[in-house]
């Protein structure tokens, strides 16, 4: 999950150039208050703040269309995709969210994040063996109390890989489509405990990436540390002896609270009235990214993409007809997965359904179209990439289950439209 300099970061830019995966430009259009530009040779997307107003949008943007010599017909055709950004409010709630990704390439056997929770909390951890030899990576449970029962409670990780963009998936799909677990493991002053038994049976070769998500429950309060030990080593007698690794330039470690996102509107969507409307998550502007810290050192840290963050996303809607949802990749390359909860009904849908990755079929912007951006047009465009996640009722609830996965970029749009 590498990420640009902390200079680029303040001034705005998003962007999740993953693992040497350049992110692409962005082909969904953003509006006045956000307008996205691509750089051709760093490949990231910047957002800046604008204060143009959107009065007449039509109007001007059928005047920039037209200076490009386009037909009337076509700019109705344009102006029959335009979409608004709809207005949504989020608040965190939840657990402890761990997250282990700094250093992400490992250059040497140590400890890569440690620290210490009670009750809700879930690990991530998204490390690549950077060393000559095996290795393995390990999540290690102890505690000073007489007992502690850690209740894992969902949670999956992909084989390792030197295919990170399948590792990003995999590992999705795994935790998306986990049903409820009842694993519980009793940890004593005298025994420590691995989350997963079967992470000490897992060889990660050099260059191949790991990358796991575990939600559990602790009855008392635990040090939970994430390791990378040697492939024939005993990972509790490692553990005695080894030292926390520095992070890298990157830092994307840290422990923050509010694991869980809830994502909502007050206003009610209705397809028929209010069209084709959109909304971003991962840009730091609409969705702001959490603070934390982290444990190790007591350092601030900011959580680059809110990677490890439970997105659970209700926009009420209602009408007769029907409302298709799609997520759209603004940033670049993208593999992931998400959960949708109709009444009783759950659908695990694979993004993209139909091959490994998206968002690499996008191209740099027409200059009619660059200038209808400025204008604040936000519209579909031939070269927007978009995974359906599907056409349902508007007059019953529905509920997406998100999370930012390893090895993508971001940010992405959420978007509603009518189904016709």
């Amino acid at each position: 999950m590498e990420e640009g300099n902390q200079e680029s970061m303040n001034k705005g830019i998003v962007w999740k150039g993953t693992l040497g995966i350049s992110a692409l430009c962005a082909a969904l259009l953003f509006p006045a208050a956000r307008s996205a530009q691509a750089h051709p040779t760093g490949g990231t997307t910047v957002v800046r703040e604008r204060g143009a107003a959107e009065g007449g949008i039509r109007s001007r943007v059928a005047a920039i269309l037209g200076d490009n010599g386009i037909p009337a017909q076509r700019i109705s055709q344009q102006a029959s995709r335009m979409m608004h950004r709809w207005e949504v409010e989020s608040h965190d709630t939840g657990g402890t969210l761990l997250f282990s990704d700094s250093p992400e390439y490992v250059k040497e056997t140590g400890i890569l994040y440690r620290d210490t929770v009670t009750g809700a909390a879930r690990v991530l951890y998204y490390h690549l063996n950077d060393t000559a030899t095996p290795k393995k990576v390990a999540v290690v449970l102890e505690t000073a109390a007489d007992l502690a029962v850690v209740s894992v409670t969902r949670g999956a990780a992909s084989a390792p890989s030197i295919d990170y963009l399948r590792v990003g998936k995999a590992t999705q799909i795994g935790y998306f489509d986990t049903h409820e677990m009842s694993e519980r493991i009793h940890v004593t002053k005298e025994r420590p405990r691995l989350l997963v038994p079967a992470m000490d049976e897992t060889i990660l070769n050099p260059g191949e990436l790991v990358y796991g998500v575990y939600d559990f429950d602790a009855s008392a309060p635990v040090r939970v540390s994430v390791i990378m030990y040697g492939a024939d080593i005993d990972p509790f007698a490692f553990l005695r002896t080894a030292r926390v690794l520095p992070r890298d330039e990157v830092a994307l470690r840290g422990t923050f609270q509010g694991m869980s996102r809830i994502v909502t509107s007050q206003r009610i969507y209705h397809p028929g009235r209010d069209g084709a409307v959109y909304f971003p998550i991962g840009d730091n502007l609409h969705d702001t990214y959490l603070t934390g810290v982290d444990a190790t050192d007591g350092a601030p840290v900011v959580n680059y993409g809110n990677y490890g963050v439970l997105y659970q996303i209700n926009i009420p809607t209602m009408g007769r007809e029907r409302t298709r949802y799609f997520l759209s990749p603004l940033g670049g390359v993208y593999a992931g997965a998400m959960r949708a909860w109709s009444g009783r009904r759950m659908r695990l849908l694979e993004i993209p359904a139909n091959r490994p990755y998206f968002g690499d079929q996008t191209v740099l912007e027409p200059e009619n179209v660059a200038r209808a951006r400025e204008e604040g047009l936000l519209f579909l465009t031939q070269y927007t990439e978009l995974a359906d996640l599907g056409s349902y009722e508007s007059d019953r609830p529905v509920q997406f289950e998100y999370s930012p996965p390893g090895a993508s970029n971001l940010p992405v749009n959420i978007i509603l439209m009518p189904e016709k």
